[in-house]
């Protein structure tokens, strides 16, 4: 007979929380014994985290072992390779099962799916579950019976494949095991940036606690500005839900129907939800595409950008970094992921086309700079994003269409709040010239105390010059538009 007191262990990874989690929800149903699990993972082939991510972690795990205290519970911390200390932890404690929520990235399927046929052949039981989707990436199919390429098409997919939108509570206790395996301190990890510690002005309040409390300022106080100021860079009508949505803090089943039913009260939000109902299912888009294309942040979506001619310009690429480019847009959108985590949307677009299509540098290498730097860093999104400006992923922008950061300043930052707040330098430069300081006359830079090339860099770079450059590199692409 089954050992009742045999319990069940449950493998946190990027669904830190405790409502609507339904591998959690399976194992308090079963009355067993629950353990609570968290791996630091150095499994080969699976991407670690980067620093600003681990930041975010760091304050995400305190706050879920927190919330499992209250519940009778404790979260069980370890580090090294994920399968071989599930394995280990489940004959140690005897376990009746593990259950976990499915992650869709190459390297975690592998390591999931063995450890899955490991746990199974050892007689235990092995779960796993959906949390982090409104839809399994291979749920929707086109017509032909293909996975979808297209993101509108693949919207409208997705709105009529979603159903019933009830939710698990958070249990209200869990069943102890009778004794407690031993755990790594979360101090010994070392998750704050070092060498430089860069995190003291991070943003944003990691936790279950922390991604509730957003979802209701945004529903509450900015939900109705959405879909006409999510492009303004100064403002704060974004839902900045991104990282609690990475790290599972809140689910977005949780985020879809508070949006809906918001609506439904309101009728006058329904097209600010439309429109934020379509930015999130951009982040279910880019799972698709990353259960489909594994190697999506190190290879082309488009074979024929193989061939694209990159420069290696380590110059421009630090100035790039450090926000010294000598264009306030690019500027400002890269000090504010240096100080704070994160970066405005419209400003990573900005930032992001400049980097590939002015320097001609590996859309790459601006990826792996933001997966290190932005706390929302996301295996889909970051790489599939990346990807889009540059002209080289699924329903991306051309190629050819070149943002010149002085009109989208001009557009987005009219009056030039956003400029000014994270370029000081320039704070006092007159608006008509806030965005292209080059163009300003002598006397008007001396009043706003710039001098170019000293307080303020020149431009890396000249923008006509830089869009011919990019666009002749570009025609030298053998049928670019062409998906794979």
């Amino acid at each position: 007979m089954p050992d009742p007191d045999a319990p069940v262990i449950v493998w946190f990874r990027r669904d830190l929380r405790l409502a609507d989690h339904p591998a959690l929800h399976a194992a308090a149903r079963s009355g067993r014994p629950v353990i609570p699990l968290y791996v630091l993972d150095e499994t080969p082939g699976v991407r670690a985290p980067g620093a600003a991510a681990r930041w975010w972690l760091d304050r995400s795990l305190r706050a879920l072992a927190g919330d499992l205290q209250a519940r009778g519970s404790q979260l069980i911390l370890s580090r090294g390779v994920a399968a071989e200390i599930v394995a280990d932890l489940a004959e140690e404690t005897g376990a009746a099962s593990v259950v976990w929520s499915r992650l869709y990235d190459g390297g975690a399927i592998v390591r999931d799916t063995a450890l899955k046929a490991a746990l199974k052949d050892s007689g235990m039981e092995a779960e796993s579950f959906n949390a982090a989707l409104l839809s399994e990436p291979w749920a929707l199919k086109t017509k032909t019976g293909g996975t979808y390429k297209v993101f509108t098409p693949y919207l409208k997919a997705l709105r009529a494949s979603i159903g019933d939108m009830s939710l698990h509570d958070a249990p209200k206790r869990l069943r102890a095991p009778r004794s407690w395996p031993s755990s790594d301190d979360l101090d010994a990890w070392a998750l704050h940036p070092r060498r430089p510690d860069w995190s003291t002005g991070f943003d944003g309040t990691p936790g279950e606690a922390g991604a509730q409390a957003r979802l209701h300022h945004f529903i509450d106080q900015d939900l109705a500005e959405y879909a006409r100021g999510r492009d303004v860079p100064a403002g704060d009508a974004t839902s900045r839900l991104s990282a609690h949505l990475h790290w599972g803090e809140i689910g977005p089943r949780q985020v879809w129907r508070a949006a809906e039913a918001a609506a439904h009260r309101r009728p006058h939000l329904q097209a600010s939800a439309d429109k934020y109902l379509s930015e999130l299912s951009w982040r279910e888009f880019n799972h698709e595409i990353l259960f489909h294309h594994p190697d999506l942040a190190t290879a082309n979506y488009k074979p024929a950008f193989d061939t694209f001619p990159w420069s290696d310009t380590h110059t421009a690429l630090a100035a790039w970094k450090r926000g010294r480019t000598g264009y306030p847009m690019v500027d400002a959108g890269m000090r504010q992921l240096w100080a704070t985590g994160v970066m405005h949307n419209r400003a990573r677009m900005i930032a992001a086309s400049f980097l590939i299509k002015h320097l001609l540098i590996d859309w790459r290498v601006g990826e792996r700079w933001f997966w290190d730097t932005l706390v929302d860093a996301d295996e889909a999104n970051n790489p599939a994003n990346w990807q889009w400006v540059a002209g080289s992923g699924a329903d991306a922008s051309p190629f050819f269409r070149i943002f010149s950061p002085m009109g989208q300043g001009e557009r987005f930052d009219a009056d030039g709040a956003y400029v000014r707040r994270w370029v000081p330098e320039l704070a006092k430069l007159d608006a008509r010239y806030i965005h292209a300081p080059w163009t300003a006359p002598d006397e008007v830079l001396a009043r706003a105390g710039v001098t170019l090339g000293q307080t303020y860099p020149r431009p890396v770079v000249d923008h006509d010059a830089a869009r011919r450059r990019a666009l002749d590199a570009f025609k030298g692409l053998s049928s670019p538009l062409t998906p794979p």
